[in-house]
């Protein structure tokens, strides 16, 4: 989402690196620069002048020091003011000290409430919180079908009573069965609704004083920039809501509601929706969203991302076989398969520190299905072939590529990333790679190199 605001943001740094000295008037032209950058990518006017007006007064009069340039510290600076419009720091959920915590989640229709109460629970689930659905959504067709399919995938109980219309007695009798089932936390699904409907609304002001919820949550849809500031304004009138999910944050849009939401009504984002599937809500962290921004990197999330994707005994499985053996095709399969289990690459390049807009680029055009098509290339190789990848000529090659179904040019590119990585993984275990100045580089065309 933030892929052109970054870029802007980037661009406008650059022409002010190598200066020795910043001026007010050199500092006055990057901030009109950077003001434009905002406006354009949808931030509210007001928070954008006094979030400028905040980086100036700081910046002027910033002098060179020995190993930062003023540039680099107008950008701490406004890394700094970024962090503080987003929210300071992370604020998660509120747990009741006497269980369940109720949690209701209202917004629009289309929004991503359902999803996102479904990816809610599943992260519950995960910290070990025993969580409930509760399907209080009336009045869309199927909206309870798909909340307890969702809740048969995940295996989280759901509560829904078919044909009963009055959301109060739905959502006290569920949290009731949820009370009685020693529940941690209730999920309350509502249904969508405008907040200028006034019966709807009045709908959820009954529904807030019958169960008394220890979170509001409003499900914003991040793709609609400055509109979905003023649809949060209308609800946190009616209902006070305690924070913000920003749905569709994977989406094409300019970032405006993340940038807006937070300096609006002071309410922070909780949680992002950054794709379709279960597994696609995060924590929001300003400080480190703040950082993508800037294109700083996010280690800290990309350490966790990892930590919750790969098997920690495969892993070192695989280290000592490798350590001893060397590697063969299948360990390369298996280390990209776990790769592919942290989500699209574009994404995880984003959360490493130096990786600009121009290096995203190249892998925009890296096609989606690549594991599946190297997948089919290594599987249909011999065991021996796999083992020894040094036996395949060229009659091998040809037949494993219409095995395969892929064109040879894929095969052969295979073979010679393999090459590249086995040569890294000899370094890695030799102690890092003297001759090499002890930096790892990946193996050419390792990102999108099957397309």
């Amino acid at each position: 989402m933030f892929d052109e605001l970054s870029e802007k943001l980037e661009a406008t740094f650059a022409r002010l690196r190598g200066r020795g000295t910043l001026s007010e008037a050199d500092i006055k032209e990057g901030l009109r620069e950077v003001r434009r950058v905002l406006l354009e990518a949808d931030v509210n006017f007001a928070l954008t002048r006094e979030f400028l007006e905040r980086v100036e007064k700081q910046a002027v009069g910033v002098s060179q020091l020995r190993t930062v340039s003023p540039a680099q510290q107008l950008v701490k600076i406004v890394y700094d003011e970024l962090t503080a419009m987003l929210g300071e720091r992370r604020e998660g959920l509120k747990l009741s000290s006497v269980p369940p915590t109720v949690v209701m989640l209202v917004g629009l229709q289309g929004s991503g409430k359902t999803t996102s109460a479904a990816k809610l629970a599943r992260k519950l689930k995960l910290e070990g919180r025993q969580t409930r659905l509760i399907a209080c959504d009336v009045y869309r067709p199927a909206a309870i079908d798909q909340l307890e399919t969702l809740g048969a995938q995940l295996d989280i109980p759901v509560y829904a009573e078919r044909g009963e219309q009055d959301v109060v007695k739905i959502a006290k009798n569920g949290i009731d069965v949820a009370r009685r089932a020693r529940d941690r936390v209730v999920l309350v699904d509502t249904a969508g609704r405008l907040q200028i409907d006034e019966y709807m609304m009045d709908e959820l002001e009954r529904l807030k004083a019958a169960i008394k919820p220890d979170e509001i949550l409003l499900v914003a849809d991040g793709m609609t920039g400055q509109d979905a500031v003023k649809i949060a304004q209308g609800f946190d009138a009616k209902l006070n809501v305690t924070g913000v999910i920003l749905t569709k944050m994977d989406g094409d849009a300019r970032g405006g509601a993340a940038l807006s939401i937070y300096g609006v009504l002071k309410k922070p984002i909780k949680y992002i929706g950054v794709g379709e599937k279960t597994d696609a809500l995060e924590d929001f962290h300003p400080d480190r969203m703040a950082g993508r921004i800037l294109q700083q990197g996010d280690i800290v999330s990309l350490v966790e991302k990892a930590q919750g994707a790969f098997d920690a005994d495969e892993a070192k499985k695989m280290e000592r076989k490798v350590r001893k053996e060397g590697m063969d095709l299948e360990d390369f399969l298996t280390a990209m398969k776990q790769i592919e289990k942290l989500g699209p690459l574009e994404g995880l390049l984003k959360m490493m520190p130096g990786v600009n807009s121009k290096m995203l680029k190249q892998v925009k055009g890296a096609d989606p299905k690549r594991m599946r098509h190297l997948e089919a290339i290594v599987l249909s190789m011999t065991k021996e072939e796999r083992k020894k990848p040094d036996v395949m000529n060229g009659s091998r090659r040809a037949r494993v590529a219409k095995g395969s179904g892929r064109p040879i040019s894929e095969v052969n590119r295979l073979l010679e990333q393999f090459r590249e990585m086995q040569k890294m993984m000899k370094k890695v275990a030799g102690g890092g790679g003297q001759g090499g100045g002890g930096k790892m580089r990946m193996p050419p065309g390792m990102f999108g190199g099957l397309r």
